[in-house]
């Protein structure tokens, strides 16, 4: 299959396999990234390529699929390294100037900053590339179509490539070897309707794998998709019931752990596979996404 050339780099988070990765596809002018990861994974990064006979100045583009900081951290770092970076038009500001970005992700992980997520760089403003939803994105002998899948964040784009499906967070959080997987919902831009709207747009897409950042590359897209619509389905309806109390976050962010850590037990997860999961998508930033959807657009 044409697609084998797909690699998928662990970047090996938190000395955790399994939680991020980046996608890279070789042309004949040096390489593709899909995701360039945090930039406290750019050693994992720089040993994988060189597994790959590769060092990053032979990355020429890396296409973000959003600016969250698991994704998106190093891209700065390998637009000074000469490769083009492309983020979706709501993202591109905070790529040239990240200030913002940064302060409200110290607010959230205070003095584990630099632990998690290590350095993030400005992207130089002549290497940043904004292309617009549905556009096709020609590298070489490669082509790649930007779809806008807003619902985990209103910056999010998946990429088509072939007959896979680069879904970034919109495709949700999938672990090797376990039929099961989470959506994350980070504040401030989750929104239930929109997800399942970016759902059946991907449903329309020609692609029979999906390859989300967090993580792997399967081949039941269909079933994949299913799964993530109704896993919100459910979350959605969870939440409702759960809210007529009007709890406090911290209330809240029990309730939703222990609803979390029963679908873990029904699924037998290891101690491993849940900390693969949690450092992916950590359960508390979740609480708060569902807290900020229900006061932003339910309780009004």
């Amino acid at each position: 299959m044409a697609n084998t050339r797909i690699h998928t780099l662990d970047l090996n988070f938190q000395n955790k396999t399994h939680a991020i990765a980046s996608y890279l596809i070789r042309h004949s002018d040096g390489a593709v990234l899909i995701e360039s990861g945090p930039g406290s994974t750019l050693s994992a990064l720089e040993a994988a390529l060189a597994r790959q006979h590769l060092t990053p100045r032979d990355v020429t583009h890396v296409l973000l699929t959003h600016i969250h900081l698991d994704h998106a951290g190093a891209a700065g770092w390998f637009s000074k390294q000469g490769a083009e970076i492309y983020v979706h038009p709501n993202g591109a500001a905070h790529m040239l100037n990240p200030e913002k970005l940064l302060a409200s992700a110290t607010r959230i992980y205070g003095d584990r900053m630099n632990q998690l997520w290590g350095e993030f760089l400005p992207v130089e403003q002549n290497q940043l590339k904004v292309p617009q939803d549905a556009e096709e994105i020609v590298i070489g002998s490669l082509r790649f179509t930007a779809i806008n899948t807003p619902g985990h964040a209103e910056h999010h784009y998946s990429y088509l490539f072939e007959d896979v499906c680069f879904s970034g967070d919109v495709g949700g959080v999938r672990i090797p070897g376990f039929p099961y997987l989470r959506a994350p919902m980070p504040p401030p831009e989750l929104h239930f309707e929109r997800w399942l709207e970016s759902i059946a747009r991907l449903r329309k897409e020609k692609f029979s794998r999906i390859a989300p950042t967090h993580f792997g590359i399967y081949d039941d897209a269909e079933w994949h998709l299913n799964e993530l619509e109704k896993n919100l389905v459910a979350t959605e309806k969870w939440l409702q019931e759960v809210m007529a109390a009007e709890p406090p976050i911290e209330t809240l962010r029990e309730k939703f752990e222990a609803w979390m850590n029963e679908q873990s037990r029904e699924q037998n997860l290891s101690d491993d596979v849940v900390q693969a999961y949690t450092l992916a998508n950590p359960i508390g930033m979740s609480a708060d996404g569902l807290m900020r959807y229900w006061k932003k657009f339910r309780s009004a």
